[in-house]
């Protein structure tokens, strides 16, 4: 055994095959902690959601991560049990490691820092991985053959390098117009049926979601238990939490919730706990926390079952049969970033989205529920494209046609519809934190390829 010491890092060796940290006094613990949750949630959805390996995991979705976390991550061992659908990252030789497990048609639930290992069998099932739907597109994979015309595979085809977006990393790309599929591409490690985190498109389909469930009138109080009569906070209502809109207090651009994301929190723990600081519905600060309590309010609501099988309403008649939405440990679906899904079953959401919410002549959503979504009504973004609920807004500023609407998400992931052409840009990316991809730019020149 030897013991090497580095800046701010402590390894014991026993060889070098299975190193672990065992001190770690630079970031301390708790950062320790949440690194290691971040380790084993992607090592566990990646490869129980999307059939990845751990060597691809480290390249893609693990590179170019967080600043806090991008240099102790790849330091951390991770230990992948297949038979009980775990993974363990051990941090501090004084805890147990950080757990993330598999769960049947949920994906992965991150446990509490502190948890001890999940008992055997405890969530084990066969993997959720999908192969083709021998169904026609778009309900299934069948009939796509794609032959694209010499400009636009030049057009996709420059996704993959510097073109739009230096060191950014284009995972894939599809193309749609007129419902067909005109164009698709993938980077090497990932396919058509290789699932990645959507992040915050998740947001999108969150508010899909919520239309779906009809529980409540947007201008209705949101249902939030912890928030008792005297409090301010229960003036909040469902379209201010979807237009980013709450006027609670975040502590960053974005209101990072890594406590939720990879510490094991839950969303009814933390989620509630933010104060007042402007009034609902007087200003726009894009937040996690907005999308979380609005999810959770829709919850409490519905009530359980229904709310278990909301997912599953929206991804099996659009034949999303690669996508899962993840919960924490306490059943809560965390639809601001954590669902994991392909590039093909986001260009089905996509076409769904300027039918109005109607999917082979079934009506799925409210009439009217995607001018809300598109509808820029609320306080707005002091800068670039317009917001609406849970969607971006985009137009001739941004030089693409009126009316374009983006899901959109951290490292890369966008789902572009520009409507007056009949047409939907996917691409899927792991961009590192230094990278930011022009989707607008590849979005106009899809389209001018196309003409």
């Amino acid at each position: 055994m030897r013991i090497l010491k580095t800046a701010g890092l402590v390894l014991l060796f026993s060889s070098p095959a299975d190193a672990q940290v065992v001190a770690q006094p630079s970031a301390g613990t708790y950062q320790w902690a949440i690194a290691a949750g971040y380790k084993a949630a992607f090592y566990c959805s990646g490869i129980f959601n999307a059939g990845r390996t751990p060597a691809q995991i480290d390249a893609d979705e693990l590179t170019g991560i967080y600043p806090e976390y991008d240099k102790i991550v790849p330091t951390l061992k991770a230990a992948v049990d297949h038979h009980t659908r775990n993974v363990a990252v051990s941090f501090d030789p004084q805890m147990p490691p950080r757990y993330a497990m598999w769960t049947n048609k949920r994906g992965c639930v991150t446990l509490p820092i502190g948890s001890t290992a999940p008992s055997a069998g405890r969530f084990a099932s066969a993997p959720s991985i999908a192969a083709a739907d021998p169904r026609h597109w778009p309900q299934g994979d069948a009939g796509i053959a794609p032959h694209p015309s010499p400009k636009l595979a030049r057009t996709v085809g420059a996704a993959f390098g510097n073109a739009y977006g230096v060191g950014a990393k284009t995972a894939g790309v599809i193309v749609l117009k007129d419902g067909r599929v005109v164009a698709e591409r993938y980077g090497s490690g990932f396919g058509p049926f290789v699932s990645n985190r959507t992040w915050s498109v998740g947001k999108s389909i969150a508010g899909t979601l919520i239309g779906l469930a009809g529980a409540s009138p947007l201008d209705a109080p949101a249902s939030v238990p912890q928030w008792k009569p005297g409090d301010p906070r229960r003036a909040i209502t469902y379209d201010n939490l979807l237009r980013m809109a709450s006027g609670l207090h975040s502590e960053t651009a974005g209101n990072r919730t890594d406590d939720i994301y990879f510490g094991g929190s839950t969303v009814d723990d933390q989620v509630v706990s933010w104060q007042l600081e402007a009034q609902p519905g007087s200003r726009f600060r894009y937040a996690n926390n907005d999308i979380l309590l609005a999810v959770y309010a829709t919850r409490q609501a519905i009530g359980e079952e229904p709310y278990r099988s909301l997912p599953d309403s929206l991804f099996g008649p659009l034949g999303m049969s690669h996508t899962v939405a993840e919960t924490d440990w306490h059943g809560n679906y965390i639809l601001s970033s954590q669902v994991w899904s392909t590039a093909r079953d986001l260009a089905r959401l996509g076409l769904f989205w300027p039918q109005d919410g109607v999917w082979a002549g079934k009506r799925l959503l409210p009439q009217g529920w995607m001018r809300i979504m598109t509808a820029p009504t609320g306080p707005q973004p002091p800068s670039g494209p317009g917001y609406g609920a849970t969607m971006w807004l985009f137009g001739p500023e941004e030089g693409l046609p009126q009316g374009s609407f983006a899901a959109q998400g951290n490292r890369g992931q966008y789902v572009m519809v520009i409507p007056s052409e009949r047409l939907v840009v996917v691409r899927r990316g792991e961009d590192p934190s230094t990278a930011r991809f022009d989707i607008a730019r590849f979005a106009a020149d899809v389209s001018k390829a196309l003409k």
